[in-house]
């Protein structure tokens, strides 16, 4: 289960966060997983909730926002989100697309203290 080892490094970032930040603790962790990132949201939640004890996070209420996947063609210039991976413009049918969100997890924020 890769999800362990994605969630041992965001408690390290976070760390390393709260450290340059001079704060003694996180409340809050947000992060935003793609749909079609590989990461599966209960599995990542479980993990968190294993891992956060004896750290700066172990007070910390994990939150996950789910993005969905998002592409912009290159041929009619509409950026349109994408129910499925099916990799085509539903606008113009073009191949010719570029993925601008859902394939990556993020950390958007923490609240410290």
């Amino acid at each position: 289960m890769h999800e362990y080892s994605i969630v041992q490094a965001l408690i390290d970032q976070c760390e390393e966060l709260a450290v340059s930040n001079k704060a003694s603790s996180i409340t809050k962790v947000v992060v935003k997983i793609g749909k079609y990132s590989g990461v599966e949201p209960h599995l990542l939640q479980i993990a968190f909730e294993t891992f956060k004890d004896q750290t700066v996070c172990k007070d910390a209420e994990f939150v996950m926002t789910i993005q969905p996947l998002v592409i912009i063609c290159s041929d009619c210039q509409q950026e349109n989100v994408l129910d499925q991976p099916h990799y085509i413009c539903p606008v113009c049918e073009s191949h010719n697309i570029r993925v601008t969100d859902g394939e990556d997890m993020v950390l958007m924020s923490l609240e410290m203290e």
